[in-house]
């Protein structure tokens, strides 16, 4: 049985919270309107993200019960949806760069960002809890947010956590790449889902914000590492794919491999490949 995921690639400005709620609601309820029964957002929906400094940061972060995830909670009962999406969170005297995960009965858990991009230290605290995995209707979803996925053993700690599904709010900025290649955010998640069995939904931006564009190259990947559906880059709008996620419960990839089984976690540690 398969689960039809939808990835919002929307077009957010800096600081416009309302606007950005607008489109993202807008966004939200086309993806219900095609099916869609997971639905991921990119990266710090609310705000924008191209800081001026910490000061403008802390003018736009919310709470986790604040206007932006009270709207996605509402909107996810509504519509019967599972939400995945970022926004900069206000926790006392931090801000943390946090993705939200809400169903049909309100909040399931928030995922603090642990590897920080570029400017974002300037700006961020840094968050230092594991990857997010929590139960849906649909199966156990994992979270984390962009430059995460490109560190092998964070997604290697959500398949291990029993995860049928990684989302991935992000904000690819578009950097050179040579002709006719995929960009290589793009390759390390096709890599990291075919190297753990594990299908992984990555929600892009579009637009260009304080002289950065984005790639916009939302992609949902099988449990096979292959792209079901990848978003035209650069353009603004929804894209879904349906992925059987029981699918990634079986790890074997023959009658004598199996992805979690082979791992040799002795040699590992003795080789200091774990610290």
């Amino acid at each position: 049985m398969s689960t039809r995921i939808t990835c919002c690639q929307i077009p957010l400005r800096i600081g416009d919270t309302t606007g950005n709620r607008t489109t993202a609601r807008t966004a939200i309820e086309q993806a219900a309107a095609g099916g869609a029964q997971v639905v991921v957002l990119p990266e710090l929906v609310p705000s924008g993200y191209v800081f001026a400094d910490r000061a403008e940061l802390e003018s736009l972060a919310e709470p986790r019960d604040g206007a932006t995830v009270a709207e996605w909670s509402d909107l996810a009962a509504a519509f019967g949806l599972v939400i995945v999406g970022g926004f900069p969170e206000a926790a006392g005297d931090r801000v943390y760069n946090s993705a939200v995960v809400v169903d049909p009965s309100g909040v399931l858990g928030v995922y603090r960002k642990t590897h920080l991009w570029d400017t974002e230290n300037a700006v961020f605290d840094l968050g230092d809890e594991p990857p997010l995995v929590v139960d849906t209707e649909h199966g156990r979803i994992g979270v984390m947010i962009c430059y995460d996925v490109e560190f092998p053993e964070w997604v290697r700690a959500v398949s291990l956590a029993g995860a049928d599904l990684l989302c991935a709010p992000v904000n690819w900025p578009l950097l050179p790449r040579p002709e006719g290649e995929r960009p290589i955010e793009m390759v390390k998640v096709l890599a990291g889902a075919g190297t753990n069995h594990m299908p992984i939904a990555v929600c892009d931006r579009t637009g260009t914000e304080r002289g950065v564009d984005w790639i916009g190259g939302s992609v949902i990947t099988d449990a096979d590492g292959y792209p079901s559906v990848v978003a035209q880059f650069g353009h603004a709008g929804n894209v879904s794919a349906d992925i059987d996620l029981a699918a990634s419960r079986d790890k074997t990839f023959n009658g004598h491999n199996d992805s979690h089984g082979d791992r040799r976690v002795e040699l590992y540690r003795r080789t200091a490949l774990l610290d």
